[in-house]
């Protein structure tokens, strides 16, 4: 069972060493909940976070972890102990297709993994294919082998739709579609897409509140492509040791039905209503438990989101500067190891982010470690140039100077060189600073928290509020961060180098 429930992943590492790891006995279980970056994903994480937490459990929902293979290799890491799978996603994602996807066959897979399984919570969430029903008609457009005939139109998916083999690559192969400029998007900007008219087709799952609230068709799957997909909950086996956690799971199995599925994703994603909420009467109403989990408000959210993001910005920033420094001074010292040194650091540059974030999640799990080493290796550029550059501008007669005053060479280094130095290395640090703030916002993807979280809900919730929520912090912070290292630079550069 994950000890980290109860720990604030970074700001705790800096401004608090009282949280601790682990249960002693005969406390209660500690339990982290995970749930993928969609609304459904996130209510039902939330619906699970409730009912174990009225056992007593002490309960951490880490929200919007990205998509399957993130929470199935999160769940395998003891990242998180519990989150709702779909059947479909099971057999033919995490298992590649080569596990049936009924139940028997998937409780079979997942036991010799050391998981379990439980049985349907009482809805299917089947992916779909749709249109706005006013196009589909003036089109007479009913099935997805109706799309055939129509090249022209624009399709438009979410990135993992189009990525995964139980989506649109077998769905091209089964129905010969000629499509072959299809964008890749967010799932919640594609209904807004639609409406918007820059999409006619789009990918749904059957319980979005949306399908009805943009008055979408459904194309009929006529050749039977998509497979079942039941929510079910996967956790860890060590859950099996507190029989109060595993009660709970077997009361949900059959308690969601698709028209409560529905109800409760349009109340967060239509009304704007906290998951928190929508989940506790869920419970109240259908349980009978009296959930009292509370939805954090705005000053609570702004605090913990500031003290994460501050604590991703420093601890890289901190590390970066302690490797970069003597990095740059090696490269002004030498130079053919120099242009290896720099060019290294700037490969590191080119890897986009998000792809870096992936790369470390398995090394080093989700939340803030994967985060902090990508900040960091993306810190080493702006401060090894800036560090290399500014020692060897040093004009040639200052350190022969110093070299006839006798002067050792660490002596030299440190009372000379580096101060001579210091305006151009205090911009390189400024530089990956800034950037560290803007960039540190992409570690909410894997679970590291800061200002990206609300950024993240605000835009799968199309909530302007939630993203000026993360926006605007993240921008005064990196105003803040400009500010303070002009300040910094007035007293550490010499006066007659700032003149």
């Amino acid at each position: 069972m994950s000890a980290r429930v109860g720990c604030g992943a970074l700001t705790l590492m800096l401004l608090s060493s009282a949280c601790t790891s682990g249960e002693s006995a005969g406390a209660a279980p500690g339990v982290v909940v995970g749930s993928k970056a969609f609304t459904e994903s996130v209510i039902l994480g939330e619906v699970m976070a409730g009912a174990f937490a009225s056992t007593g459990a002490r309960v951490e929902h880490r929200r919007q972890l990205g998509g399957s293979l993130v929470l199935w290799n999160a769940l395998l890491a003891d990242e998180i102990d519990a989150y709702v799978e779909y059947t479909g996603t099971l057999g033919e994602e995490i298992f590649g297709g080569r596990v049936a996807t009924d139940l028997a066959a998937l409780r079979q897979a997942v036991t010799a993994e050391g998981l379990r399984i439980s049985a349907p919570l009482g809805f299917a969430n089947t992916y779909a294919i749709g249109m706005l029903r006013q196009v589909a008609d003036a089109l007479g457009i009913e099935t997805i082998s109706d799309l055939a005939s129509y090249p022209e139109l624009q399709l438009g998916f979410s990135e993992g739709f189009m990525q995964r083999q139980d989506a649109w690559p077998g769905l091209r192969a089964r129905y010969s579609l000629p499509h072959r400029d299809v964008r890749g998007l967010n799932h919640d900007l594609a209904y807004r897409a639609l409406e918007a008219g820059e999409l006619e087709v789009t990918d749904l799952y059957s319980t979005d509140a949306e399908i009805r609230h943009y008055d979408l068709r459904i194309l009929t799957d006529d050749r039977d492509y998509f497979p079942d997909y039941r929510a079910v909950i996967l956790y860890r086996a060590e859950l099996e040791s507190w029989p109060a956690v595993v009660d709970v799971i077997e009361r949900l199995q059959g308690s969601i039905d698709t028209a409560s599925m529905v109800e409760m994703n349009a109340a967060s994603q239509i009304e704007r209503q906290p998951e928190t909420d929508v989940a506790n009467r869920f419970l109240q109403r259908q349980l009978g438990v009296a959930a009292d989990r509370v939805a954090a408000g705005f000053g609570d959210r702004l605090w913990d989101n500031t003290l994460d993001h501050l604590g991703l910005v420093i601890v890289s920033l901190a590390a970066a500067i302690l490797v970069a420094l003597p990095l740059g001074m090696l490269a002004s010292r030498r130079p053919r190891l120099g242009r290896f040194v720099l060019s290294a650091t700037g490969i590191l540059q080119t890897i986009p982010s998000l792809a870096l974030l992936v790369f470390l999640i398995p090394p080093l799990g989700i939340g803030a470690p994967p985060a902090i080493v990508a900040l960091f290796l993306y810190s080493l550029l702006p401060i090894v140039r800036n560090t290399a550059t500014g020692l060897t501008s040093i004009p040639r007669g200052l350190l022969e100077s110093a070299d006839a005053l006798g002067l050792p060479r660490g002596a030299r280094l440190w009372r000379v060189e580096l101060p001579l130095a210091s305006r151009p290395i205090l911009a390189g640090i400024k530089t990956a600073a800034v950037i560290n703030v803007g960039t540190a916002t992409l570690g909410a993807l894997i679970g590291a928290g800061g200002y990206g979280q609300p950024i993240l809900a605000g835009i799968r919730l199309n909530n302007t509020a939630l993203i000026l929520e993360g926006a605007i912090p993240a921008a005064v912070l990196a105003l803040f961060v400009q500010g303070a290292f002009d300040l910094l630079e007035r007293l550490i550069v010499p006066r007659g180098l700032r003149l």
